[in-house]
């Protein structure tokens, strides 16, 4: 009896451990990543060698459990998230993803943009539709749109960007039906929907759906940047350097390994991120030799002040530089001696 009772609590704890894995907690948590090199995941076409390296920066990001989330509370340079600072309003899960993706497509354009104007090289655009990040619920594309939709074509017209569609569905009423046309994985649909306006403010109205543009950028010679399932907008900066390094003859690593972060805009200014700290780790295990942080124009909590002081926690010999332009990055980097 007493070793049936004793294989039953066993039983009973093994459930509960092994349970504790796939039980969601109202929290993200995220932890350091990895330093990768980017010479392997940009190739632009007759592109030159580098010596050295630029590497992207991660943070590992997910759903905690009752286990991540007790390791998070002990671990250093661990954090925990409520849902509500990392999801919008509604936002679902998938939706995030999507965000996060359609985030790091921008980040390449912008990063492509600004390296080939930095070389004198001419930039142009082919525009293919728009992108679905967002449903809201409870209107009346709830259901029928998903996160990653590519509507190309509205009432049978084409769009050139997301702007000139909600313009085009402003100018309609309540009740009004409009037909889209959109791509789901790689399968043609139509469906068509009435408009009706937002709960949030009834002086708009639209089908409830929040959208990005999908574009390609077109640049002689070619470029292709191969980001798998890494998303987000914070690799602008290192994209924008690694790019620009390949198409011009000097050599911009001189034969360090270079790492960094920050995103980039299309005027090459960069902007900040989160997780400097857990990046600032990643990029020390690695062996990165300098970390260009986003400066931030100098603000007292900027990227740039929180990568100083995680180096210093850490007793790494990486150099932090602080970066607020790829102008900037570019001056300095070619004002490094050659690695000997």
């Amino acid at each position: 009896m007493r070793k049936k009772i004793l294989f039953g609590s066993s039983l009973l704890l093994i459930l509960i451990l092994a349970g504790g894995m796939y039980f969601s907690l109202p929290y993200y948590v995220s932890k350091p990543g990895m330093a990768k090199e980017l010479g392997p995941i940009i190739t632009v076409e007759g592109g030159n060698k580098d010596e050295g390296n630029f590497m992207l920066t991660t943070v590992r990001m997910g759903r905690a459990n009752i286990y991540s989330y007790l390791e998070a509370k002990i671990r250093k340079y661990e954090e925990l998230y409520p849902l509500d600072m990392i999801l919008y309003d509604k936002e679902t899960e998938e939706e995030y993803n999507a965000r996060q993706l359609h985030l790091m497509a921008g980040s390449k354009l912008n990063a492509i943009e600004v390296a080939y104007k930095k070389a004198n090289l001419p930039v142009d655009y082919k525009y293919n539709g728009i992108y679905v990040v967002q449903v809201v619920p409870g209107m009346p594309a709830e259901g029928k749109l998903h996160a990653g939709d590519r509507i190309f074509k509205v009432d049978g017209h084409e769009f050139l960007s997301s702007e000139k569609f909600i313009d085009y569905v402003g100018k309609k009423h309540v009740g009004d039906q409009v037909t889209l046309t959109y791509a789901r994985n790689k399968k043609t649909n139509t469906v068509s929907l009435p408009l009706q306006p937002f709960k949030e403010d009834p002086t708009k109205i639209g089908i409830g759906i929040s959208l990005v543009d999908d574009k390609e950028i077109k640049v002689d010679p070619n470029v292709k940047v191969r980001t798998d399932e890494i998303g987000g907008p914070s690799a602008g900066l290192m994209f924008s350097l690694e790019i620009y390094n390949q198409l011009t003859s000097e050599d911009l690593t001189k034969g360090y390994q270079i790492a960094g972060t920050g995103t980039i805009d299309e005027a090459g200014k960069v902007g900040p991120i989160g997780g400097i700290d857990q990046k600032i780790v990643a990029a020390d295990k690695a062996g990165a030799e300098y970390f260009l942080a986003p400066n931030e124009n100098g603000k007292k909590d900027s990227n740039y002040r929180v990568a100083k002081k995680t180096a210093k926690d850490i007793h790494t010999k990486m150099k932090i530089i602080p970066i607020d332009t790829f102008d900037e990055a570019v001056e300095y980097l070619e004002k490094l001696p050659d690695k000997k």
